[in-house]
């Protein structure tokens, strides 16, 4: 685990606590949550910052090490580049036939409909291209093209929204889209990748939920969270109000020295979103994105976590460990094998470590 960096800051007082986003490092000074630094400003001036009221919550300054700190506060490391980090790590602009398209798979589509997010990860594997000064929204005949690109390829079967975050859109313009995507015939899925119900779950209203969903097509929503921590009450009301309306909710996490790398702090998280009705889905391998090195930890030490954790973890609670291949070849599990050829067939390890022989008899 890399050392953190981080100086430990006396708790805040309770009305320094923010009631709206920060953006500025001098806003978290203010808010007792970094210690002011020209290198953090230079840090804000090249990647977006946004710490919500939830979040900033959320935040013990007084340890050096708090996973949510980490996740969300600029870091001097940032602007610390490694020679096989890329703007682009996984190849979003090679498979983009139009604006706001990727199409790397062939039965489905990403749509990046708006370019920002409530909250800006410090890891984020997007950052070159999200926040302010990137295109915050797609303009009105991208999204035609964009739509037309959908309408005009019948082995589209999914489309996942992304961005930047989807759900910071209106629900006014969210309805207008999921009505457009369900008039495509071959077009059976949506699915939203979102921070949102943890970072800003105020914003998960009735007339968002609802706007999530129509006739003729089914929704999904994969949210993204790290640390159990994450799901408070608030983040676990606006949840349940998802799955309440018959939303189906998958889970994202990403594995992060200093946040999650041990077995028992993922085995928490995993646990907390299957008691919040989100099936944890993928667990991501960092991305080689600029500035991310101090998140990043050898593929080795995350396979002997999903071993330790198979077998001691119910199977609703384990995600797909994966890594997504630089330059846009897409997503490979590296997880853990179990198996290893043999004479007889198959020896095959237990989640014990025990060896037994295993013969097909075909």
């Amino acid at each position: 685990m890399n050392s953190p960096l981080r100086t430990p800051l006396a708790p805040p007082a309770p009305e320094a606590l923010p009631a709206r986003t920060l953006r500025r490092v001098g806003e978290l000074a203010q808010a007792g949550l970094v210690t002011a630094d020209p290198t953090l400003e230079a840090v804000e001036a090249r990647y977006a910052v946004a710490v919500t009221p939830t979040l900033a919550h959320l935040i013990d300054p007084a340890d050096a090490a708090d996973p949510i700190a980490r996740q969300f506060l600029p870091d001097a490391r940032e602007l610390e580049t490694r020679p096989e980090e890329r703007d682009d790590p996984i190849g979003d602009d090679a498979h983009s036939p139009v604006p706001g398209i990727v199409h790397r798979y062939p039965d489905r589509v990403l749509l990046k409909l708006v370019g920002v997010c409530a909250v800006y990860c410090r890891f984020c594997f997007r950052r070159e291209m999200v926040g302010p000064g990137a295109e915050t929204s797609l303009s009105d005949d991208a999204l035609d093209a964009a739509l037309a690109y959908i309408d005009g390829r019948p082995e589209i079967w999914e489309v996942v929204l992304t961005g930047g975050d989807p759900l910071v859109a209106s629900p006014r313009r969210l309805a207008d889209l999921m009505a457009r995507l369900a008039a495509i015939a071959h077009v059976k899925i949506v699915r939203f990748h979102t921070r949102v119900p943890v970072a800003a779950p105020e914003r998960v209203t009735g007339a968002l939920v609802t706007a999530l969903r129509a006739p003729g097509v089914t929704t999904y929503v994969a949210i993204h969270a790290n640390h159990a921590r994450e799901l408070g009450p608030e983040a676990r009301a606006a949840l349940a109000r998802l799955a309440d309306a018959g939303i189906a909710l998958v889970g994202q996490s990403v594995l992060l020295a200093g946040v999650n790398d041990e077995a028992e702090t993922l085995a928490a998280l995993f646990r907390a979103l299957v008691e919040c009705r989100v099936k944890p889905y993928y667990l991501h391998h960092p991305d080689l994105a600029p500035g991310t090195a101090h998140f990043r930890l050898p593929i080795e030490r995350g396979q002997e976590l999903m071993a330790a954790l198979r077998g001691r973890v119910s199977g609703l609670a384990l995600p797909t460990y994966v890594l997504d291949i630089p330059g846009g070849h897409g997503k490979v599990p590296v997880g853990p094998s179990y198996l290893e050829p043999a004479p007889e067939g198959w020896r095959v390890t237990d989640y014990c470590g025990g060896v037994h022989a295993y013969g097909e008899g075909v």
